[in-house]
C-alpha cells in the first residue's frame, strides 16, 4: 500500500512539472488592487502550493479536533 501511494504522488508531482513546463508564456493577475505579469508556469506553481498547504492546514485542523480514545 506505501509503494503504490509512492508511486501515485510521484506520477501526480511528474504530470504537474509537465504542466508547468509546458505553461511559460507570461499572464496578468489581478490581485485584489494590484496586476502583476508573471509566467503562467509561476502562478501554477503558486496555486498548486497554496492548495497544498491549505490541505495541509485543513487536515491539521482536524486531526487537532480528535481526541485519543480511551483505552
Amino acid at each position: 500500500m506505501a509503494k503504490t501511494k509512492l508511486i501515485a504522488a510521484l506520477a501526480l508531482a511528474v504530470l504537474g512539472i509537465i504542466i508547468v513546463i509546458q505553461n511559460t508564456e507570461s499572464v496578468e493577475t489581478r490581485l485584489l488592487f494590484a496586476t502583476v505579469t508573471m509566467p503562467r508556469a509561476v502562478l501554477l506553481f503558486i496555486a498548486t502550493a497554496v492548495g497544498f498547504a491549505l490541505g495541509v492546514l485543513a487536515s491539521l485542523i482536524v486531526w487537532g479536533k480528535q481526541k485519543p480514545a480511551d483505552k
